[in-house]
């Protein structure tokens, strides 16, 4: 009876944790993307700031440089760096890419982006919540979604030069199928890593939910932008 009662308190506390840790991690997430959304509202709002960053081409490179260093610096070094630098730093990348994104207000109408908006959030939620519920492993996912991951850069760099509206099609819609997959795949990880997440250590949990919260805000940004590729209608 003991023993049956320890560990029902043991699986009770996992769950606890989990809950906590993935909490977090959906509030930051859902930070990031509110930080994005007002950002790219206001520069898309000024004609003289989408002017300034977006009539030299170099601008928009180096933003787009200093994102992926962001990435890729929050990816290695989380452990390395204090919560408060993470956090930073999350909030800093999401105020470039909302900066970057506000070029989707002069291509499409409003109606398209609050459209895809919502559909994003309804798969996003959907999948968020399948990768939560589901008994199956889904770690095989892994291999299969990031090789699909390199095959649809390549393909977007040659249809750059292709300028092909049924490969751009194609494009869009792997895009969608890739990154509905991955919102399962990636909460699950998540989920999996909050088990083991230290409630106690406050500085350990703010980096790991900042590093989760890194990776479904890329997945919702992305599936909200192929989306919108897919069905958006432009402003002409």
């Amino acid at each position: 009876m003991g023993v049956f009662l320890e560990k029902k308190q043991y699986a009770s506390s996992e769950v606890s944790a989990v809950s906590a840790y993935m909490a977090r991690v959906y509030l930051w997430m859902t930070v990031g993307l509110a930080l994005t959304a007002i950002t790219a509202w206001v520069v898309a709002s000024s004609e003289s700031l989408l002017q300034t960053i977006f009539a030299n081409s170099i601008i928009p490179i180096v933003l787009a440089v200093v994102e992926i260093g962001i990435v890729f610096a929050i990816s290695a070094a989380i452990h390395k760096m204090s919560a408060q630098v993470a956090t930073f730093l999350f909030a800093l990348f999401s105020f470039i890419n909302g900066v970057t994104l506000s070029s989707i207000f002069v291509v499409y109408s409003l109606g398209s982006i609050a459209n895809a908006f919502l559909a994003t959030a309804g798969t996003f939620g959907a999948m968020s919540i399948y990768g939560t519920v589901t008994k199956r492993d889904l770690s095989s996912l892994g291999s299969f979604l990031f090789m699909g991951l390199i095959g649809l850069i390549i393909a977007s760099v040659v249809n750059l030069f292709l300028a092909s509206q049924m490969m751009d099609f194609v494009i869009s819609a792997i895009g969608v199928l890739i990154f509905t997959l991955y919102t399962a795949y990636d909460t699950q990880k998540l989920r999996e890593f909050g088990s083991a997440a230290p409630l106690s250590d406050d500085q350990a949990v703010q980096r790991g939910a900042i590093l989760g919260a890194l990776v479904l805000y890329l997945d919702f940004v992305n599936l909200f932008l192929y989306l919108l590729r897919f069905f958006g209608a432009s402003r002409d």
